[in-house]
Formats: structure tokens, C-alpha cells, sequence
């Protein structure tokens, strides 16, 4: 795999039928749109972020892909920058690079480690003091818990604090948008709406 940054908001990636066998994607799967194709694309966008800086989060992506003839795919990635406002944005986003804003995913090992975080919140009171909590949807998905968040723009501030304490025992998400509509499509439903505290009423 070979990731080049064209522009600001271009880059390409370079696969060849390897790294598609390396994460056991076939031809047909990978133009189909499957879910590997789909965890593939998830993988490149994280190592294009790692690689070259290249930030996909709140961002809409315009995709091109094309089978070259020695073998290759390439694949063309744009992002789509606000035309209002963008800079004003941008500015927010490097006062507060590692929180997340309007949704946010993080993934839990086991449901032990997500009921140990939901009654540590509750022994803080946060709970009851942070309505968008209520606002929270838990899925299992390969043996794994997904908590999404659903934060208006008016409680970002103070979502801080629970960020920190959900890092504490799970991982963040990168492209939570796109990784959530996976989740709607092929995961199953632990708790649709207030995930957090029915957890602690039923498991506790």
C-alpha cells in the first residue's frame, strides 16, 4: 500500500492484490463494498492520518477508485471543505484536537470493562448530571462493545471531562461517522437509547 498527498484535501492510495489478500479482501468483495472492504477503508483512511497528516473527521469524502492494468487499484480521496465558516473551524479544531464533537465512538475489549466505566460514572454523579449521556447507544460488534455519543454543540465543553474518563477504559474511534453507519448495518443493538444508565440497571 502507497499513500501520496496530492493537494491539501487530495490523496491517492495504491493497493495491489497483496494488501487486499493481507486483510483477507478479494476482488470481489472490495468492489462490492463489503464489510471488509469497508473495515480496509477505515484502515487506510487511519494510516493516511498517521502517515501524511491527512484528517478525514467532519469532513464529507468524495471517493474514485480505478483498477489500473499491471494490477494496481487506485483509489482517489477528497474531502470536502465547508465553504462558510471553514476557517473558524479549523481554528476550534487545533484548540481541541483530541476531543470529539456531535458523535464519537469507543470501543470496549469486553462488556465487563464497559460496565466498570458506566458505574464509575456513576459514582462520580456524572450520570445525572450530563443529560446528552442519555443520548447514547451501545453495540456489539466482533466480540466487541461500541459506545456512540451524540453531543450537541452546546454541551462540547463539558463533555470534556467524560471523554477523559471513557479513554480510561476504552479507545476512541477514528471516523466515528463513517464506523458508525457500519455499526447500524451489521452490528447488533445492546441498548438502543440510554446506554449508560440502563447498563447500570440491569447489570449492575
Amino acid at each position: 500500500m502507497r499513500i501520496e498527498k496530492l493537494t491539501e484535501n487530495k490523496i491517492r492510495i495504491i493497493l495491489n492484490l497483496q494488501d487486499l489478500q493481507e486483510k483477507n479482501v478479494d476482488l470481489h468483495s472490495f468492489m462490492s463494498n463489503s464489510i471488509e472492504s469497508q473495515d480496509l477503508f477505515c484502515d487506510m483512511l487511519d494510516r493516511a492520518e498517521k502517515e501524511i497528516g491527512f484528517q478525514t473527521k467532519d469532513y464529507k469524502l468524495v471517493i474514485e477508485a480505478l483498477a489500473a492494468p499491471e494490477g494496481n487499484f487506485i483509489l482517489t480521496v477528497t474531502r470536502i471543505v465547508p465553504e462558510k465558516d471553514s476557517k473558524k473551524k479549523l481554528k476550534v479544531k487545533r484548540k481541541t484536537p483530541n476531543i470529539p464533537s456531535n458523535l464519537s465512538v469507543y470501543k470496549f475489549d469486553t462488556f465487563d470493562e464497559y460496565l466498570e466505566f458506566c458505574i464509575s460514572l456513576m459514582n462520580d454523579n456524572k450520570i445525572s448530571t450530563y443529560t446528552f449521556l442519555k443520548k447514547s447507544t451501545l453495540y456489539l460488534y466482533k466480540s466487541n462493545y461500541y459506545l456512540c455519543l451524540y453531543v450537541n454543540e452546546k454541551d462540547i465543553s463539558s463533555f470534556k471531562s467524560v471523554h477523559y474518563s471513557i479513554i480510561e477504559f476504552a479507545s476512541h474511534i477514528n471516523n466515528s461517522s463513517l464506523f458508525e453507519r457500519k455499526l447500524k448495518e451489521y452490528g447488533k443493538v445492546i441498548f438502543k437509547t440510554n446506554a449508560i444508565q440502563n447498563c447500570t440497571k440491569h447489570f449492575k
